[in-house]
């Protein structure tokens, strides 16, 4: 799933293509795929782009008039840049954005699951951003992490973009191992020391991340987290301590960690074999 390196580095690059274009209209190819009934699409026929950017996973089109188009990719959510514009509908196509004499813009989904959607918000409308916590870059999370007494896990904290916004599996894994804090810590349990690291090492991964996302140019290219530390790389050496990575399966996500940097040795269990052993 794109996190906040790729969506805000994605929007910068729109940004610089689409900053004081109007807009031309939107190509719904997956109808499911809308998530407001009103302002219409066409509607925002001629309205002229403000900014581009981000807020948590989405991507926010804000509109002079104040109305916004949001853009959350879900889990296999890509952008294709279409210089000249494109009227082709390739598989797993979502929305094309059009926009009068600039490049248009394909969202397309890879996988079974159909959730990345977009929403067209009236102007002092938030929609499903006010859900969110705050970035996990802002100083409101820093407090929060350093104060809360929150018993669930830090990587289940981290993950809940109602709590903190724009991570998820990928950079949570990648935190906890620059932080060498196991997946299974609990946030309410850890001492001043351990979370002051844990806030750097936020920063040092997410800013690193948004560094590397800015050397890419175009859209969102299908393949993601080429740049991951541990996260997806089960069984591969740790860049740390040459130890071999190992992963914890549930039943929706997997968590990639280092037994010797972070669980003093331990094997944790699988949550999935262990469902089926039982």
């Amino acid at each position: 799933m794109p996190e906040f390196p790729e969506v805000h580095a994605l929007s910068e690059r729109i940004d610089e293509l689409v900053r004081g274009a109007r807009f031309d209209r939107a190509d719904i190819l997956q109808f499911s795929s809308l998530k407001t009934y009103a302002p219409r699409p066409a509607e925002l026929r001629g309205a002229t782009i403000a900014s581009v950017g981000s807020r948590g996973k989405y991507l926010v089109f804000a509109f002079e008039d104040e109305r916004r188009l949001l853009v959350h990719f879900s889990q296999g959510g890509r952008v294709d840049v279409e210089a000249p514009p494109k009227s082709t509908k390739p598989r797993g196509s979502v929305v094309r954005l059009r926009f009068e004499e600039r490049p248009s813009f394909l969202v397309k989904e890879f996988g079974t699951q159909r959730k990345s959607g977009w929403w067209i918000l009236a102007a002092g409308d938030d929609g499903p951003l006010a859900k969110l916590g705050p970035e996990a870059l802002s100083p409101e999370a820093e407090a929060l992490l350093l104060s809360s007494t929150d018993t669930r896990r830090v990587h289940t904290i981290l993950r809940d973009q109602r709590t903190i916004a724009g991570m998820g599996r990928g950079y949570t894994d990648d935190v906890l191992h620059d932080a060498k804090l196991s997946p299974t810590s609990q946030l309410g349990k850890l001492d001043a020391d351990l979370r002051a690291t844990l806030v750097a090492s936020i920063h040092r991964v997410l800013v690193d991340a948004l560094e590397v996302e800015r050397r890419r140019s175009g859209g969102l290219p299908t393949k993601l987290g080429d740049h991951f530390t541990v996260h997806g790389r089960s069984g591969e050496p740790c860049p740390r301590c040459a130890a071999d990575l190992r992963r914890v399966s549930y039943e929706d996500h997997e968590v990639t960690y280092c037994p010797t940097c972070q669980t003093g040795g331990k094997i944790l269990a699988d949550r999935r074999l262990s469902r089926l052993l039982r």
